[in-house]
């Protein structure tokens, strides 16, 4: 039996149903809705959609876990051993999360193999070592009324998080979500991705074994419009944390103002890449395309801007095409694949539209250019060159494999036509110069600078952007304090 066969027998295996409070809710009266494999276009499974009913209820039993049930009794370290198991288990079925992220998401099979899974075990890990250490402070006053004060604070879980998910990386993404709340002690709705669903009802299946209290957990699946709106807008929802769209993003955010409840919004970016006349030309252009290409330039910090000194520039663009031609566009499954399938034919006909746009603009094509000829949703890495800043291609997040190359004259001019985007999410410079180094990253606008590299994915890094590409951080300290509240006691002595 081949791995896709067996990734399908997997996919129609899982329980296609919301997981609420512990247990699996089958709902004949609910609405349904398909998860279709973006090569073969054909349906995986259908899935039970999460309706106001089960909405309710999850909340209820994620509140019932923290207020009165076993999950807010526990403390850090048990908490801490809980989620150490969950991770083992993550890394035992690792074969398993990538052979249906493959399939869910389109994406080559090494990527949710050597990123994807690697990072989501190390999430899980790393938070269950902060689970024991959310520490307060002691503040010293001045006293109270010529009494003397201690005054201290301590950090509690912020209540119920509801976990939004986008459906480039559900499995990765979403522990970036889930498990620093976990740590917290928060209880966790979580939403996955229509389009992507499958891995969030394998974890849910690991919640099980892993012995979570019932409710500390639960997943709804469902549709942004009906199950996300429900869920943003539920009084019973203490935080909301969502990866997607600068548009959706929006909405969860005047949601979010019904009871001023905090927000994390990761929202996408249209990240620079800015090549000097003193980097390792090839080292750049190999780390430029993976900044396009990978998984299938589905990326939220993709590097799709890519500025290029103009001594260098017609090189460049030369060992660009090189590496472009080089994409292997095919089934992830298939050995030697290197770019797999977008993930839905509304996402097809956008990408395609904007390399339409590009060549209207008058950017010039010097690679791919449109969908390749087979089943799927398949289209071809795409470069533009000789465009400037001003295009609709250089300013607008297209979230496919195409990229655009603007030349630049001095230091100066790079950094200004970095800055000049409506996203802050993440740059890449390369040069061997390291003052230049350190003095640029400074001055770019974006939440992660990578030099010589791409921007690493790790539990300990915070992550997240500012202007379109969102608010607050996940992962790190930062991500972890996201999910708590600072509260102050002062005793008068």
């Amino acid at each position: 039996m081949s791995k896709r066969s067996e990734a399908e027998d997997l996919a129609r295996a899982l329980p296609a149903v919301p997981f609420v409070g512990g247990a699996w809710r089958p709902n004949p009266t609910a609405q349904t809705f398909d998860v279709v494999d973006p090569v073969t276009e054909a349906t995986l499974t259908t899935v039970t959609e999460a309706d106001a009913a089960t909405v309710d209820v999850a909340v209820a039993s994620a509140h019932e876990s923290l207020d009165d049930g076993e999950w807010g009794r526990l403390d850090g370290a048990t908490r801490g051993q809980l989620l150490l198991g969950l991770a083992q288990l993550i890394q035992d079925s690792a074969e398993e999360f990538a052979d249906l992220e493959s399939l869910d998401v389109g994406k080559p099979g090494f990527e949710p193999r050597v990123i994807d899974l690697p990072q989501t075990v190390a999430t899980f890990r790393h938070f269950a070592g902060w689970a024991d250490k959310l520490e307060g402070r002691t503040i010293p006053t001045p006293g109270y009324l010529g009494r003397s004060t201690l005054s201290y604070t301590v950090r509690q879980p912020v209540g119920v998080v509801a976990a939004i998910t986008p459906w480039n990386s559900p499995t990765m993404i979403g522990a970036w979500k889930i498990a620093p709340a976990l740590a917290a002690g928060c209880a966790v709705i979580l939403k996955p991705p229509e389009d992507a669903p499958l891995t969030s009802l394998l974890l849910a299946q690991l919640v099980e074994r892993a012995g979570l209290p019932a409710g500390a957990f639960n997943v709804l699946p469902g549709r942004g419009v009906t199950t996300g709106n429900l869920l943003i807008e539920h009084p019973g929802v203490d935080k909301i944390s969502f990866t997607g769209s600068p548009e959706t993003g929006r909405v969860v955010a005047a949601a979010a103002t019904i009871g001023f409840r905090p927000v994390t919004l990761e929202l996408g970016g249209k990240s620079p890449q800015i090549v000097f006349p003193d980097a390792d030309l090839d080292a750049a252009a190999d780390g430029v395309a993976i900044g396009i290409f990978a998984n299938q330039g589905e990326v939220c910090a993709a590097g799709s801007r890519i500025l290029v000194a103009r001594e260098i520039y017609a090189e460049f663009v030369d060992r660009l095409v090189t590496r472009a031609a080089k994409v292997v566009v095919g089934d992830p499954f298939e050995p030697g694949t290197t770019m797999g399938a977008l993930i839905n034919a509304k996402q097809l006909e956008r990408v395609c539209r904007y390399i339409e746009i590009g060549r209207d603009e008058g950017a010039r094509l010097v690679a791919g250019g449109g969908p390749v000829d087979r089943r799927g949703y398949f289209v071809e890495p795409t470069l533009f060159a000789d465009a400037s800043n001003s295009m609709t291609i250089a300013q607008q997040e297209i979230f496919g494999p195409v990229g655009t190359i603007i030349p630049f004259e001095h230091e100066a001019e790079a950094i200004a036509t970095a800055n000049a985007s409506s996203y802050a999410l993440a740059a890449t410079l390369w040069t061997t110069d390291l003052s230049r180094a350190h003095r640029l990253a400074l001055r770019i606008d974006a939440g992660a600078v990578a030099i010589n590299g791409w921007s690493p994915l790790d539990p300990r890094l915070p992550w997240g952007g500012s202007k379109l590409s969102g608010l607050g951080r996940e992962l790190g300290r930062a991500g972890l304090e996201a999910n708590t509240v600072e509260k102050t006691i002062t005793v008068v002595l």
